[in-house]
């Protein structure tokens, strides 16, 4: 071979440095310079010389007497293979792989580097055809593989697993050869990283359909002898393997093929009998992981064993995880035998599993005292489960049973476990539902199942009504169970426990019961539930002597909110929410009048309601979208704006007056106008902007206020405050939507927010101010709308004797969000305006304050909801562009200012994602230690941020400093 080489490499000498290339080898063969190999496959990679002339310059050292000196040789040429096999055809390879062969058979200080070689000769597509079978043939003939160190047996699985990819259908044609060898080479392996390749190499074998022949079992024992893994690794471990990948390897081959399941299964009823925990729960979800390969017939004579294992590990575990592990298992074993074929001369496995089952579990359905029902219970569940076919079988053993049970027993206790057990197997899983053309399960006991239900809905005991309604919603969601009268009848029990049931788990489990049945049955919540509702949200309480005690007054309020509650709950439907919402509109209008004696809590509770209804309504479809746009805007802005100029009644003055409840009708609005289509938004935009601008009231319903009276401009702030309805009506509309007098707007805007001395009202016109800003195209109209309000705010800001620097401070804080959010420029100009305020006495921790708002979501303008422009990490970009600006100014401060840097670098930092907290936390401890011997209120701000600081500096992935 070397005479071949040598006479090859000499006609097809490149011009090249030929000492060079011997001074190369000659250094690292002799001289220990390990790093000339590198320099070689540079050489080799360059052009400068081949692998070829390589071989020639090694011919002394390949021939050596001395094993070390033939063993550097071959570890040079091999570590150049590693890096430059891609360079070589087909005919270098071959000839390569002949040596490389023939030196298995050398000294065994040579067969490490021979293996280096090897491997990376097998990532050539350079292969000829036939190498594969070959060098498989000489490893596994020449080569002792556990007898080797760790990394040369790494390098012979890397040679299978590289043979196996690229040259597949040779290595099938050694048929049962190859995975006897491949036994032989890894029997007795211990180290985990290797371990892993093995795993891989077995799992191809089985998924890619090697010829296992008589070597089955003996694959199988190879691997199964690992089984269960007990592997922890060791601290600090730089390969980072873990027991789960070791867990999931292994059981990707044990449940790979059929062929092993007459091994596997004794092998896993054996584990289960051991007593660590880990062992059990690995067996069992291997035995798991076997349901979707195996079949009938591979688990038929093991099925009495594996449930007397399942049934004790559900029947007597003291442990959870066992116990849900053992019912996966046995819901996947039911969904295998279910999925057989059964020919008529043969058993059916499915119904072999379901009598021992059954025999052992449906019995203590009949003692609801006793504690093994609920593990009988979870058993027959997670059979019946499983499939259809399941279903059919447990369904009708066992619900007959429990309806009979729940009959003939009298204590609400007793009844109560019936129901409860009752529900798990009234619920359908994904795997059990019938597919079409299939009856469902529970018809033939529909009329009894419904006169359960009902009659546990009429019983005074909570439990028992909590989980006789979950059983109702499940039947309801069930196509065909509920026929029409027993749909009336459920609305009816439902709406009776809405107005006489006051426990709060009873009318949670109501309110969610009807959300659910709402859409599937519109028409009997539309007629009996919705008119009752309203007929006792408007009755007022009995009078006895000089008026209503406390308690009924309590009482009323507490009926009402459940029927505001049901009302949002179920106006998931258009028909629902056009009948819903006038119903909560009404309390508002007799809120406002004085009529039914509604509170300011009650009035914020319809609103909340109005929202949720706004926010879940369908997908807004046309026809909603124009509800809401017609109607429901419309009156609320009617009577905020009635409520607001009219004088105070005989009842005292609106509730729709107060801040609170104006904060609570803001939201109904903003969430009805983000939803508009194109035309309905941009009508509601004008009629908004006329609104206020133009006092143009004609749009509004019922109204007898007066005209063109411009709202911004009216010092009343009764009246003034209406202007957080005009943000929600115009910020929360798409960005495509053109506000119209936009400047006019904007202008008259500024003016609130910089003058007006009602907090609620110049907070909201800045708000509002700010959310068109944010929306606004860039551009010259932009700039010069900035250019004019920022004079004004430093104007204001600048002079220490002004009454309006709180107004002007409120601006500019919301003015830098808007920009802040949308990466406008002019964003850093105002952040550091706001860091030279931190220094003034008056406005400083108002400021520092203000940099939560910076950093901190909105809830009513400047979100996505809102359509606002919000760009993707603007807090990150935001922390990294200013931090060390708020450290710089920390450290100059004197020490009566260095609290306002500190509390504000303490927003900015509360508000980041937690893994850059983790990551910038540490590089400011020194600032935090220094801010510790400061003022008082360093030292407050310090111990809010003291968990974050020992959680980063206690984090794995943190440096140390």
């Amino acid at each position: 071979m070397l005479r071949w080489l040598k006479v090859n490499a000499r006609s097809s000498r490149m011009a090249t440095d030929s000492t060079l290339l011997l001074g190369l080898v000659e250094e690292f063969v002799s001289g220990q310079q390990d790093t000339k190999a590198t320099e070689t496959a540079k050489g080799v990679k360059t052009g400068q010389f081949t692998v070829l002339q390589l071989v020639e310059a090694l011919g002394l050292s390949l021939t050596s007497s001395q094993q070390e000196t033939r063993a550097r040789g071959v570890k040079l040429l091999s570590q150049v293979l590693q890096e430059c096999y891609s360079y070589l055809n087909e005919r270098e390879v071959e000839v390569l792989v002949a040596f490389y062969e023939n030196r298995l058979k050398d000294h065994y200080v040579i067969i490490p580097p021979v293996l280096q070689g090897l491997k990376a000769l097998t990532k050539s597509s350079a292969l000829p055809p036939g190498s594969a079978v070959s060098i498989l043939k000489s490893v596994f003939q020449d080569t002792h593989v556990q007898s080797l160190m760790i990394q040369e047996r790494s390098c012979v699985y890397n040679i299978l697993m590289n043979l196996m990819e690229s040259r597949e259908q040779e290595l099938k044609g050694l048929g049962s050869d190859f995975v006897f060898g491949f036994v032989q080479s890894m029997d007795g392996e211990r180290d985990p990283r290797n371990l892993l390749l093995s795993f891989q190499i077995a799992g191809n074998i089985i998924a890619h359909g090697y010829e296992m022949g008589k070597f089955t079992e003996e694959l199988f024992e190879v691997t199964s002898c690992y089984f269960p893994i007990d592997f922890t690794p060791p601290p600090n471990d730089p390969h980072g393997i873990t027991q789960e990948d070791l867990i999931l390897s292994l059981r990707a081959v044990l449940t790979g093929t059929p062929l092993f399941a007459e091994f596997l299964m004794p092998l896993i009823i054996e584990k289960l009998d051991s007593d660590v925990q880990s062992a059990k729960v690995d067996s069992l979800q291997t035995l798991a992981a076997c349901g979707p390969v195996y079949g009938h017939k591979e688990l038929a004579q093991f099925l009495s064993g594996l449930w007397s294992s399942l049934r004790r590990e559900v029947f007597q575990t003291a442990s959870e995880r066992v116990e849900t592990a053992a019912l996966s298992a046995l819901s996947a074993l039911t969904a295998c035998l279910s999925r057989s074929v059964i020919s008529s001369d043969s058993d059916d496995s499915l119904h072999t599993l379901l009598d021992l089952v059954l025999k052992d579990c449906q019995h203590h359905l009949l003692e609801p005292d006793l504690k093994l029902v609920w593990p009988s219970a979870k058993i027959l569940q997670a059979v019946g489960g499983a499939s259809y076919r399941a279903c059919l079988r447990v369904g009708s053993a066992v619900v007959p049973l429990l309806l009979e049970q729940y009959i003939n027993r009298t204590q609400s206790a007793q009844r109560r476990t019936l129901l409860e057990v009752l529900q798990g197997f009234i619920q359908p899983t994904e795997a059990s539902r019938p597919a079409e053309g299939e009856e469902n399960v529970l018809l033939p006991f529909q009329s009894s199942l419904c006169g359960v239900v009902f009659s546990a809905l009429s019983e005074s005991g909570a439990g028992l009504q909590t989980t006789a309604t979950r059983i109702l919603t499940a039947l309801g969601q069930q196509s065909g169970v509920l026929t029409p009268p027993d749909v009336d009848l459920a609305v009816d029990h439902l709406t009776t426990l809405i107005l006489q049931e006051d426990d709060p788990q009873v009318s949670g489990a109501v309110v969610e019961c009807c959300g659910s049945l709402a859409p599937l049955h519109p028409s009997a919540f539309t007629s009996r539930m919705v008119p009752k509702l309203k007929e006792h949200i408007f009755t007022e309480p009995m009078v006895q002597g000089n008026g209503p005690s406390p308690d009924e007054l309590g009482s009323q309020n507490a009926v009402r909110q459940r029927c505001v509650t049901a009302l949002a709950r179920v106006a998931c439907e258009p028909s629902l929410v056009q009948e819903s919402t006038p119903v909560l509109l009404q309390v508002l209008t007799a809120a406002h009048t004085g009529g039914g004696s509604f509170s300011v809590d009650e009035v914020i509770s319809v609103c909340h309601s109005l929202q949720r209804i706004a926010e879940h309504a369908p997908h807004m479809e046309a026809e909603i979208g124009q509800f809401f746009h017609d109607v429901i805007i419309p009156r609320l802005l009617g009577l905020a704006l009635q409520a607001a100029v009219q004088d105070e009644g005989p009842c005292g003055r609106s509730p729709l007056v107060e801040e609170a409840v104006l904060s609570a009708v803001a939201p109904v609005i903003s969430s009805c106008c983000s939803r508009l289509n194109a035309d309905c938004a941009k009508l509601s935009a004008s009629r908004a902007v006329s609104l206020f601008l133009n006092g143009d009231v004609a749009f509004l319903p019922n109204n007898n206020l007066p005209t063109n009276t411009q709202l911004l401009k009216t010092p009343s702030p009764q009246v003034s405050q209406l202007v957080c309805l005009l943000t929600a009506s115009v910020c929360s509309l798409p960005r495509s939507v053109e506000i119209p007098e936009i400047d006019r707007l904007l202008k008259d805007l500024e003016e609130v927010s910089c003058t007006h001395t009602h907090s609620f009202t110049h907070t909201f016109a800045a708000k509002c101010y700010a959310g068109l800003i944010n929306k606004r195209p860039n551009g010259p109209a932009l700039d010069a709308v900035l250019e004019r309000s920022m004079k004004r705010v430093s104007v204001e800001l600048d002079n220490s004797a002004s009454c309006l620097r709180t107004q002007a401070l409120t601006l500019l804080l919301w003015v830098t969000k808007a920009l802040l959010l949308r990466y406008h420029p002019l964003s850093t100009t105002l952040t550091d305006k706001l860091f030279s305020l931190l220094s003034d006495r008056a406005l400083g921790p108002l400021v520092a304050d203000g940099f939560s708002l910076l950093m901190s979501d909105s809830s009513d303008v400047l979100n996505r909801s809102c359509h606002a422009d919000v760009r993707i990490m603007y807090r990150q970009r935001f922390f990294s562009e200013n931090s060390a600006k708020l450290v710089q100014g920390f450290n100059s401060a004197p020490p009566e200012e260095k609290a306002g840097y500190l509390k504000a670098l303490s927003h900015i930092m509360n508000n980041l994602p937690r893994e850059v907290q983790m990551t910038e936390l540490p590089a400011l401890l020194p600032l935090f230690l220094e801010a510790l011997g400061c003022c008082n209120e360093c030292v407050c701000v310090c111990s809010q941020l003291l968990p974050l600081f020992l959680e980063a500096l206690s984090c794995p992935d943190v440096g140390v400093l």
